[in-house]
Formats: structure tokens, sequence, C-alpha cells
């Protein structure tokens, strides 16, 4: 290492590790978008399914409504056959007991239209919530297709500027020991993507811990690479 000038290839991995910063933080960014856009469709579709809810409650009302209409004409049809019987009976009794019949039918009847009455105003109600559901579902539609399309955008950026910076990286690389970039490598895989870091204030910017006096000389010495006690980031002194 002694026909190495230190000096200078602290400051190549200086160069290489201002490129690394910027892929470390770009990829970290890279891999949450995925899980933003999964959380934007999740949050759309939960909203999509209050608008199913009400359709569906608005088409049960109207259901409802139609089997009553139909348990109304079947009410309504047993009185007409049941009128037409009155006249055909021989006796007081069994003309009293059609008639008693024939008014039961009747407010069965009624009470029928009553519930059919009602379910038409819930069902009117409930049309209303559903066009107003709607309208805020496609406000929100046209959110979610802004946001969807803001996270694609940036996905596009991020990998269009980790190619660049990977090709820069590509054109450092040749430049570094082969040794050093060995070692720089395995604690910037280590150290999450910091490998290189200053010494100010007697302090490692890797870790904030203590370096003490004679490391200092040691850096400024530059016959070897030297790394903190603590993180085992490489150390420079910013001169």
């Amino acid at each position: 290492m002694s026909t190495i000038n230190l000096k200078a290839q602290l400051e190549i991995l200086l160069r290489l590790q201002a490129i690394d910063t910027e892929i470390y933080n770009l990829k970290a960014e890279r891999e949450a978008k995925p899980q933003q856009l999964q959380e934007a469709e999740k949050i759309f579709q939960e909203k999509k399914q209050r608008l199913t809810s009400l359709e569906k409650e608005f088409f049960d009302l109207q259901k409802q409504r139609k089997d009553k209409e139909l348990e109304l004409a079947t009410k309504e049809e047993a009185g007409k056959k049941l009128q037409t019987q009155l006249y055909s009976l021989k006796t007081n009794k069994e003309y009293q007991a059609m008639l008693q019949q024939i008014q039961d039918t009747k407010a069965d009847a009624s009470l029928i239209e009553d519930k059919i009455l009602e379910i038409l105003d819930k069902t009117d109600k409930k049309k209303a919530e559903v066009e107003q559901e709607k309208l805020r579902l496609k406000e929100e539609e046209k959110i979610f297709f802004f946001e969807k399309n803001k996270i694609e955008s940036r996905i596009k950026e991020i990998d269009d500027r980790l190619a660049q910076l990977e090709a820069q990286r590509k054109q450092v690389l040749p430049e570094v020991d082969k040794k050093i970039l060995a070692q720089y490598e395995r604690i910037l895989n280590n150290r999450d993507g910091l490998a290189i870091v200053a010494v100010e204030n007697n302090s490692c910017k890797g870790c904030n811990m203590f370096v003490p006096a004679q490391v200092i000389n040691l850096i400024k010495m530059y016959e070897r690479i030297i790394t903190c006690e603590v993180c085992n980031r490489i150390l420079y002194i910013n001169e």
C-alpha cells in the first residue's frame, strides 16, 4: 500500500460515496413507492366499496317493494274472488263470515300499501344517497389517479436517475485501488450505504463517538486506511 497515494484514494472514495449516498437514498425511496401506490389504491377501493354497499341497499329496497306489490296484488285478487263468492252464499251466517273475511283481506291490503309507501320513501332517500356518493367517488377517483400518476412519474424519475448514477459509479470505480474498494464496499453494505465519514470536533460523523488524538494523527499520516473503532467506517480529515 506504500505505492498508493492514500490521500488521493480517499478523495476518490468521497466522490464515490457522494454517488452511493444518492443511490442508497433513491433506492430506499423507490422501494417504498409500490407500498404507497398499494395504500392509495386500497383507500380508493374502500371508498368504492361504500358506493357498492349503498347500491346494494337501494336494490334490496326495490326488491322489497316488488315483493310487497306482488303480495298486494295477491291480496286484491283474493278479495275479488271473495267478493264474487259473496252473492252465492245461502245463509246469513255464511254471508257475515264472508264479509268479515273480505274486510280482513282489505285491512291486510291496506297494511301492505302502507308498507309499500314506507319502502318507496326509503328508496327515494337511498337513491339520493347513491347519487351523492357517485359524485363524491368521482372526485375521489380524480384524486387517486392524480396520486397514482405522481407516484409512477416519481418512480420513472428515480429509475432514470439511478441509471445515470450507476453509469457515473462505473466511471469512478477503476480509479480506486481494488483492496481499498473491497473494504469500502463491504462497509457500505454493512453500514446503511455510508462507508467513509469525516472526523469533526474529535467525533466520528458516522456514529458521533469520540475519536482519540492519536487516531486523528494516524489519519493525517495517510499511511493506511483508518476506521472508526465503534462503527468501523473509514475515517478522513476534512483539510
